[in-house]
């Protein structure tokens, strides 16, 4: 593979002769060791199902190479695949392709696992410690060989990183449908990923790294910047400002890198405590926070300084996040917002790590000794939740950032439960910010990436969208003003604030009327020619109408269904056949297997009239979808949302929920 050019390595998938053996490369972050799982019996039906892929006279050469990845990793990679080629999203012309459609998608996949952006870019994951754009390399080379061949009378299907083939369609179809980690219910627990995974027929696609729409820390920095701010807002009355103020949080993992940069926009003092060094400095070097602290009473006298001088500054800590709730209440350090962003919903394969164990020995543990690294964990929990309560007792707001913090603090009996033993005690950030203020509006992490590669093509797509945010200001309701404020200051200051990582990129939150106006600005800018090449648009599933998440993304849905999958599958087949080039259902992304099911999209702008076409019909329905549902929820503002859309769509018709009177009901069972 070393010797062909980039585009015929495409063209050829899996080589016709065999590469040698890889080295490991210790340079990049790796995956931790998953937990051996598999009986003899299913390892030799792994090394079956890995051996398909190639000829029968390489077999023999890589079966032994393959137990030895089960055991040494607990997957088989097959690193001897990887690429020799450099990893990152290229200009669009770059790729060989029958389907211009096909070549943003390969553009896409490439950005999300260059090594800049990807988390374990040679274990093909993302971010999140899980997240994986596919289980191995063969799927890798034999998905980009397909999209370089296809036309655009023919669809992709994956299922969980394995192309299953191309199959006749329409030009109106999607060019690929990505499912992930799609499980039979009852096999949906935290060991049948482990399980499964390990064969090799599913993976935990995430959010956006199954669905190749992940754009580096970006993504949730803009989430992340309205929930602080809107977090000190509920703390701070309306002279004060955030400048001096402390935001505790952890995890500066590829999504996590946020935080900082978030805090930084918000204007107050971050600690992010982060156990692993290589994110810690990764982010640092990045320019993704301002300072890197490893000593705790550094880190103290640091923070008390910037509390006197009302600063604006990040720090990452690099230790335990427990150590710092802990020595911040004997400091009396006044904390106030807070947080946590570790992955719990991975919480026994890396995704967060116990107090009191150095990163070193708690990696060896997830391997050698999963059942004390367990125990470990759920100790540590148990000190996290309690130091964060001795700081809400002093006057913290704090809140769960939708990584299962809360719902992993309950499995380990921590004190997280409110009196009446069902609910939680602290609210989930989208049940007190972003649903009520944000999803209910039709406001979600709306994207776009400039397939140029060009940074004045990203510029020009910032002005256009902020153009058409102005306007919509002008006849904005009071109800959505502060949304519209808020997200006219991000894409004006977006540049600024230097936000890409990987791929031109931006994420603006927007409703279904914003980002209609703004794709029909790219569409136009890209047929006259004043943007240089196709726009890709997308979302994060983190979103008004593409994830039923009862913990985080439907948090705030009241009516008992939030634990239903409905929004989230009708989202995906509705985007389908409304215009999508690609669409993706997952399970798990966010937080944990089993927890979640999200939807996503990407759709590809090319400056026809057809995609025109396209955006009009879908971007209309994958937002309203979600409106009508929270809306039948008898949630407020999505009820308010939902009459403004019905009046300005004559054919738009929805069941509409009548509102019950409490005392009726209350009266009926007394």
């Amino acid at each position: 593979m070393g010797n062909l050019n980039f585009k015929d390595a495409l063209l050829k998938g899996i080589p016709s002769e065999l590469p040698p053996a890889a080295i490991y490369d210790h340079t990049v972050s790796h995956a931790p060791k998953r937990k051996a799982i598999l009986t003899k019996d299913e390892e030799k039906l792994a090394i079956r199902n890995a051996l398909r892929y190639f000829p029968k006279e390489w077999h023999g050469i890589l079966a032994p190479e393959f137990l030895e990845e089960l055991h040494t990793y607990g997957r088989i990679y097959m690193y001897r695949f990887r690429p020799s080629y450099a990893m990152y999203a290229r200009p669009i012309e770059e790729y060989p392709a029958n389907s211009i459609q096909a070549a943003s998608i390969m553009l896409m996949i490439q950005n999300n696992l260059d090594p800049a952006v990807a988390q374990h870019p040679h274990e093909l994951i993302t971010y999140g410690g899980n997240g994986a754009v596919f289980q191995n390399w063969a799927q890798y080379l034999l998905t980009m060989k397909f999209l370089a061949t296809m036309n655009d009378e023919q669809t992709l299907h994956i299922y969980s990183g394995h192309p299953m083939g191309l199959f006749p369609s329409s030009s109106f179809a999607p060019r690929v449908v990505v499912t992930n980690g799609m499980m039979i219910p009852n096999y949906s627990k935290p060991d049948d990923w482990e399980r499964f995974n390990a064969l090799g027929v599913t993976q935990y696609g995430q959010m956006t790294a199954g669905s190749y729409m992940y754009i580096g820390p970006q993504g949730i920095v803009h989430g992340t910047t309205i929930t602080v701010m809107n977090a000190f807002r509920k703390q701070l009355s309306n002279t004060e400002t955030a400048a001096g103020k402390v935001f505790l949080t952890s995890g500066l993992g590829g999504m996590s890198g946020a935080q900082p940069k978030a805090g930084n926009i918000a204007g107050c003092i971050t600690v992010c405590a982060e156990v692993n060094p290589a994110a810690a400095r990764k982010r640092h070097e990045q320019g993704w926070v301002d300072l890197l602290i490893e000593d705790m009473d550094e880190l103290i006298a640091r923070v008390k300084t910037a509390i006197a001088h009302k600063e604006i500054v990040s720090i990452a800590y690099l230790g335990n996040i427990v150590d710092v709730w802990e020595q911040f209440d004997m400091a009396n350090l006044p904390i106030t917002v807070g947080s946590d962003q570790t992955s719990l919903h991975n919480p026994w394969s890396g995704g967060y790590y116990p107090v009191g164990v150095s990163f070193e020995d708690a990696n060896q543990m997830i391997a050698n000794a999963p059942d004390v690294f367990r125990e470990k964990v759920q100790a540590s929990l148990r000190r996290h939740a309690a130091a964060i309560n001795k700081h809400v007792a002093k006057g913290t707001y704090f809140f769960d950032y939708g990584n299962a913090f809360l719902l992993e603090c309950s499995r380990a009996n921590a004190e997280v439960m409110a009196d009446d033993n069902i609910n939680f005690r602290y609210p989930s950030y989208v049940q007190d910010i972003l649903g009520p203020m944000c999803f209910d509006y039709g406001f979600g992490p709306f994207r776009w990436v400039c397939t140029s590669g060009k940074e004045s093509d990203l510029e020009l797509t910032d002005n256009l969208a902020l153009q058409v945010l102005e306007d919509l200001k002008k006849e904005a309701s009071a109800e959505i003003s502060q949304q519209m404020d808020d997200n006219i200051k991000w894409i004006r200051d977006a540049n600024q604030n230097k936000l890409v990582v990987g791929s031109q990129a931006r994420i603006l939150y927007a409703d279904a009327l914003g980002r209609t106006k703004i794709a029909i600005a790219f569409n136009d800018a890209v047929r006259d020619g004043r943007l240089s090449a196709p726009v890709v648009l997308g979302r994060d599933h983190h979103d008004v109408s593409g994830t039923d998440s009862p913990y985080r993304e439907t948090s705030n849905i009241y009516d008992g269904s939030r634990y239903t999958a409905d929004m989230a599958i009708h989202n995906v087949i509705g985007d389908s056949f409304r215009g999508a080039t690609w669409v993706s259902i997952h399970n798990g992304g966010g937080v944990g297997w089993g927890e979640v099911i999200n939807g996503g999209f990407g759709m590809l702008l090319d400056g026809s009239a057809q995609s025109e076409e396209k955006l009009r019909q879908m971007l209309f329905f994958d937002v309203n979808n979600g409106i009508a549902r929270r809306a039948w929820a008898r949630n407020k503002e999505a009820k308010s949302a939902l009459e403004t859309e019905l009046a300005r769509t004559a054919n738009f018709k929805v069941t509409e929920s009548v509102m019950v009177d409490d005392q009726l009901i209350d009266q009926l069972f007394n």
